[in-house]
């Protein structure tokens, strides 16, 4: 048995400072099978870097306090206190707090307390394409994240 309290569980954020608290309780825990992250976003902050899928794993996320703004294949999807939301693999999102109020809230990952960072696509605009496309990710050894265009091969880092 494992037992913490989530203000004991260190802040670990984005390489792209897009939130300012998570933190990573199925880390703090050990977990093996599924993950789960607390976050606090005030307005402006995210809960990932930008519009993004995971081959690997489905999220959800439970929103404990205020209202967190979705940008999905379907178009914005608010998400109100004590609600829920579902992704499944391979369905791009992104989670934000347009408002003025902080949101509060859970992610939680499944299968596995990790996902591979080679199972990441993020859209975003690759220089080389001039166009929005999907782009690989992964995590350096200086802890930023390296972007390649999955269209031209085209890569840079963030963070």
């Amino acid at each position: 048995m494992e037992k913490t309290a989530i203000d004991d569980v260190d802040i670990e954020t984005n390489p792209m400072e897009v939130h300012s608290i998570r933190r990573p309780i199925s880390q703090a825990l050990g977990f093996s099978d599924f993950a789960m992250n607390y976050f606090e976003l005030e307005s402006g902050e995210s809960f990932s870097g930008g519009y993004h899928t995971h081959h690997d794993q489905e999220e959800v996320f439970y929103v404990q306090s205020g209202t967190a703004t979705f940008d999905t294949e379907e178009g914005e999807v608010t998400v109100e206190e004590d609600e829920v939301i579902r992704f499944a693999p391979g369905e791009f999102q992104q989670g934000y707090n347009d408002g003025d109020d902080p949101v509060v809230g859970f992610a939680f990952g499944a299968p596995g307390a990790q996902h591979d960072w080679d199972q990441i696509e993020s859209m975003i605009f690759c220089q080389d394409c001039e166009e929005e496309v999907g782009h690989g990710l992964e995590l350096t050894d200086e802890g930023a994240f390296r972007m390649t265009c999955t269209a031209c091969d085209n890569a840079f880092t963030i963070g």
